[in-house]
């Protein structure tokens, strides 16, 4: 509370004055209201008038553990936003933005931010709009940009993950909107009681200070007033689920809206900001839900043509043939080590290099089955150096006890993009005062010797052709030479049922851990492949569900006919998508009528 004083005839404002008296009598109640409420920020923002002066603010409250803090933000009599009509027509605003983006096609993330700050800078009326990701290794990009004609672009830019301090990002968990006004308005010192034995805490506060370093920042990029929106998103996907709560939730990014003067948006509009930034999240993680699933798809189906390759020619098909193991991720060049020889495809060392990295891996990591690195001098391998910039990543499968399978990824320099034509050679950080472009070239010099990281998909991809080499290759002798291990290779066939049956098996494991229902049939149209998801669902165990017919077994009579169109079309080699089929249901699923599925 806060008392008030007299003090050279005027009015002043002491620790131990009432709040209330500050106000008129219905604004006092409309915050003693507020201050009974259990969650107090639903009563977000009230509109109060000053006693003394009859100025109208939006007074915008949350608690702390001393008490509770009040942001008073000025309504400006006129416009439009300040209003109670013009809170309504914000919400409004952001109801037609977020339709907007639901409309969208699916599958295209950047058509998606692209139309996102389309619709913050229409709602706000900020000079630039963007949409900023945090990648895997934390660093920052601009993938999406609107702004005044007049403004250098920074569409494409990329910047170290020291630009955005881990608490930064922590508070935008917290606080989801954050508004500077003027980074150049000196800061206004916060008084408080000798009786409080902490700081005040105003991480909740709106109107709080930026900090000093953050101020500078802005300044250097030519912006007086910013608005920072966090994109969040489900954090437990990659992992196939998770409880739901905070907890599970994952910062990707922010919307960051900069003006090149001062600049306020009212609460109503900010509020309404945050709406929609729920809404884009909550597309944005469906989208990448989608193109998990698809990459995924592309790699089962990638695999699927590499057992094929393995069924009808010697295992060194897989890197003379298309599609080859370069098909399976993403990556600059890949290479077969067996038997001393090696197969090269795209950018990869040497072969005396690749032998020189295999005889290494056998060193140092002889009791693993691989190894995964974006950066082989970090892993340790002593002729890093010598690999230069095109070889930097590595993922490498044993599929003997002594042959790899290598894939090679290039350092990322050459993937990112930065505006660094009116950088001059002798402008430099301080230490304290960080410009976006030479912050930018500092964090090249570190990528530069660094791939893109592998992802946990890739790697799964990786492995599972790793298990159907497994049963392919065949150690050769110490004493083969190269024209031995080419002969073996030349000559090397999967003959008979046990090879068959080894590589059938190996499908089958691969296809045994996905979450979704999954299952093979053989050109009789007889069960040989069902996933545990697919068990689950209908109640029929793997072990019962092998060889019986799918059309008059597993499918009911009303999608038999449509099972065995699906099927006739699937031999021929035509692709049938999206087509809905019901499942009988079995044991403990037999309560239900039906399991609908959706199949490619």
């Amino acid at each position: 509370t806060m008392e008030l004083g007299k003090h050279g005839g005027g009015e002043v404002l002491t620790i131990g004055t009432d709040v209330r008296t500050l106000f008129t009598p219905s604004s006092a109640r409309a915050l003693e209201k507020a201050a009974m409420a259990p969650d107090i920020s639903l009563m977000n923002p009230i509109w109060v008038h000053s006693h003394y002066s009859g100025k109208p603010f939006n007074a915008i409250v949350h608690r702390i553990d001393v008490g509770m803090v009040i942001d008073l933000e000025p309504r400006r009599t006129g416009e439009a936003a300040m209003s109670t009509a013009g809170a309504v027509q914000s919400q409004k605003f952001a109801v037609r933005a977020i339709s907007r983006l639901q409309s969208l096609p699916t599958g295209d993330i950047g058509l998606l931010c692209d139309t996102v700050v389309e619709d913050v800078r229409e709602l706000t009326g900020y000079d630039r709009v963007m949409v900023y990701k945090f990648h895997e290794d934390e660093h920052g990009e601009v993938v999406a940009e609107i702004r005044r004609a007049d403004l250098e672009p920074y569409l494409g830019l990329h910047y170290p993950a020291t630009d955005i301090p881990q608490a930064s990002r922590f508070l935008f968990m917290q606080n989801r909107v954050r508004m500077i006004c003027d980074c150049s308005a000196t800061p206004v010192k916060v008084i408080q009681s000798e009786e409080l034995r902490q700081p005040l805490c105003l991480v909740g506060s709106t109107l709080r200070a930026p900090h000093g370093c953050h101020a500078q920042y802005m300044a250097n990029m030519g912006s007086i007033a910013s608005l920072v929106m966090a994109v969040v998103i489900n954090g437990n996907d990659e992992e196939g689920g998770g409880t739901s709560g905070r907890s599970s939730m994952k910062l990707w990014g922010l919307v960051v809206c900069h003006h090149t003067s001062s600049r306020a948006v009212s609460f109503p509009l900010r509020y309404a900001c945050e709406f929609l930034m729920q809404a884009f999240g909550l597309q944005l993680n469906m989208e990448l839900q989608l193109a998990a699933q698809l990459t995924e798809k592309h790699i089962l189906r990638t695999q699927t043509l590499l057992c094929d390759m393995l069924l009808r020619d010697a295992p060194i098909g897989i890197v003379t043939q298309s599609p080859s193991i370069m098909d399976l991720v993403k990556c600059d060049g890949a290479a077969l080590y067996y038997g001393g020889t090696t197969w090269c495809l795209g950018v990869t060392p040497t072969e005396a290099q690749i032998k020189d990295i295999a005889e290494w891996l056998l060193e140092y990591h002889g009791d693993s089955t691989g190894l995964s690195t974006d950066s082989l001098a970090d892993a340790g391998y002593p002729g890093a150096a010598t690999l230069g910039d095109a070889v930097c990543g590595m993922a490498a499968a044993r599929i003997t006890s002594k042959d790899f399978l290598f894939w090679f990824r290039s350092h990322t320099a050459k993937e990112m993009k930065w505006g660094g034509a009116k950088h001059h050679p002798d402008d430099k950080d301080d230490g304290r005062r960080m410009h976006p472009r030479s912050s930018f070239k500092a964090f090249l010099e570190v990528v530069k010797r660094r791939s893109l990281p592998w992802e946990n998909v890739e790697m799964d991809a990786i492995h599972s052709l790793q298990l159907i080499l497994r049963g392919s290759f065949q150690d050769i002798d110490d004493s083969g030479t190269k024209t031995m291990a080419h002969a073996r290779l030349t000559d090397l066939k999967l003959q008979g049922i046990d090879e068959l049956s080894s590589v059938a098996s190996e499908m089958v494991r691969l296809i045994e851990t996905a979450t979704a229902p999954i299952l093979a049939i053989d050109s009789n149209g007889l069960v040989n492949g069902w996933n545990a998801k697919v068990a689950e669902l209908t109640g029929l165990p793997v072990g019962e569900a092998m060889g019986k017919s799918l059309v008059h077994d597993v499918v009911l009579e009303e999608s038999a006919e449509c099972v065995e169109k699906m099927l006739y079309r699937a031999l021929r080699g035509e692709e049938e998508k999206n087509v809905e089929i019901k499942l009988r249901t079995f044991g403990t699923q037999k309560q239900k009528e039906a399991i609908y599925l959706v199949v490619n």
